[in-house]
């Protein structure tokens, strides 16, 4: 027998169909499973004294850091590489200016929403 269940998984919602192999299995009531709350959208990065904060879009490794310190960048000009999960998600500057720190060194872990650099 074949049921189409409907998963929220981060914001987004898929319709999946399944195949309950086992008559027993579909007989018994399955206890409720609460969803994760959806993640707020995304803000700008908040200006900070010295500068704007980029931010990890995501946990994994930093693959590859594409500037400098010193380096002047543009507005959505791509500043780093995140890997998670064998992908590689590009990191882009929220705001032009000049690269003043950089927190992490390529191969280092990071958390969701820790400071990679900062862009003064």
């Amino acid at each position: 027998m074949k049921k189409t269940v409907r998963i929220s998984f981060e914001g987004k919602t898929y319709d999946v169909e399944v195949e309950v192999l086992d008559s027993a299995v579909a007989a018994a009531p399955a206890a409720p499973v609460a969803a994760p709350a959806p993640a707020p959208a995304a803000a700008p990065a908040p200006a900070v004294a010295g500068g704007t904060e980029v931010k990890s879009p995501l946990a994994g490794s930093v693959f590859k850091l594409k500037v400098n310190v010193g380096d002047t960048v543009a507005a959505n000009q791509e500043v780093a590489v995140i890997e998670a999960l064998k992908m590689e998600n590009p990191v882009v500057a929220p705001c032009a200016g000049k690269v003043t720190s950089i927190s992490v060194k390529e191969t280092d872990t990071v958390t969701d929403g820790q400071v990679l650099m900062t862009i003064a």
